[in-house]
């Protein structure tokens, strides 16, 4: 990769198939390489796209070990193992494309499996399952002692039934350099329970951004149904918003214009919806603590759903990954007064266009708070 007359830094990389270092080879062939670091059992995918017009590229085959390091000159990043399985070549010019993923889903964990688990923990199913994947086990506090009564494994594979336990219990299930990590989403935690550092970002250092907020996915409230054996009744669990008062703290954009306020039957925050708006879980559980358990999650997911907010930093930043909490300024007053928390990063680097990444954010839920309503 060429670098331009005048640049104060230059992006880097450093490839690895194997144990060989084939940085040397590749770099003049670089077209574009591109990273999707993401949350939960979507695999990271990396994607190398190489010139391949005096045809001497050879093929690699599937199943290949890439390693990848990337960033600046004398400040790369290792951004992990990523396992070949899928190659194209196409042309012309002939272009040699190959995508690797972070997880292999070969073998134990592409098995579907039937199985069913009693008087368990969340903890020691989820064990159980990182075991059978040879797997080393992270859990967030707070998961490994919820009870089960009964659940079924039924016909899935190991991924997709801890992905199903995560989405219950509202955590969310990560394969990482060997780990499966059940992490409780944007607490900005690792799994071990050390917080990750806020990162501060204004809005110069980006290119673009796209904020949308839409009131047809806000909701104020959770009602869950769960049955009484004894009573032989259908009762009702519902969590509701508390409501918060309006923040002027934030730091804005000199040029910036205040965000509107609501008006007419708008209640709350921006972000927070219509009062009253109500989603009605369809299942009706075995107990109340299924039922709360289940509307607790129900309302993280909606919390963290309300917003969506991209932004492209001009300079690519190899050292952001997935939960790191992120303040920003410089936007409008709604953006800058929230706390974000990354949900997926997106490097990408090109010959022509350098390095850049794009982060995905969503709203950091922990100063949401809720009440149950009898």
């Amino acid at each position: 990769m060429a670098v331009k007359a005048g640049s104060q830094r230059a992006p880097d990389f450093m490839l690895w198939i194997g144990s060989k270092d084939v940085t040397s080879n590749l770099r003049n062939r670089l077209i574009s390489l591109n990273l999707e670091d993401n949350r939960g059992f979507e695999a990271d995918t990396l994607t190398l796209k190489l010139d391949d017009s005096d045809g001497l590229l050879q093929l690699p085959q599937r199943g290949t070990l890439v390693s990848l390091f990337l960033g600046w000159v004398g400040q790369l990043h290792n951004k992990g193992d990523y396992t070949v399985d899928q190659v194209s070549h196409g042309g012309a010019p002939d272009v040699l494309t190959i995508v690797a993923r972070s997880v292999d889903f070969r073998g134990e964990l592409n098995k579907a499996r039937d199985l069913s688990y009693h008087d368990a923990t969340l903890g020691s199913i989820v064990t159980q399952i990182a075991q059978r994947c040879g797997l080393i086990l992270q859990m967030a506090e707070g998961f490994a002692g919820i009870n089960i009564d009964h659940i079924d494994q039924t016909h899935e594979t190991d991924p997709a039934f801890v992905t199903r336990l995560a989405k219950r219990y509202g955590a969310i299930a990560v394969i990482k350099a060997g780990r499966l990590l059940f992490l409780r989403p944007g607490s900005g935690e690792l799994a071990s329970g050390k917080a990750i550092p806020t990162v501060l970002l204004t809005r110069q250092d980006g290119d673009k951004h796209n904020f949308t907020v839409a009131d047809r996915t806000t909701y104020t409230g959770v009602q869950a149904k769960w049955l009484s054996t004894k009573e032989a009744k259908t009762h009702l669990f519902q969590l509701q918003r508390k409501e918060k008062a309006a923040s002027a703290d934030a730091a804005t954009h000199p040029d910036a214009q205040s965000a509107p306020q609501p008006t007419g039957k708008q209640e709350g925050d921006y972000l927070s919806g219509q009062k009253n708006s109500l989603l009605v879980l369809p299942e009706v559980f075995n107990s109340e603590e299924m039922a709360m358990q289940a509307a607790q999650a129900k309302w993280n997911e909606i919390q963290r759903g309300v917003v969506h907010f991209t932004f492209q930093l001009a300079a690519g930043r190899a050292d952001l990954y997935p939960e790191t909490p992120v303040r920003v300024s410089g936007f409008k007053t709604v953006i800058d007064a929230s706390v974000w928390i990354i949900s997926k990063v997106t490097h990408s680097l090109t010959a022509k266009g350098g390095f850049t990444t794009t982060l995905e954010l969503e709203n950091d839920i922990a100063g949401v708070e809720y009440e149950v309503v009898n």
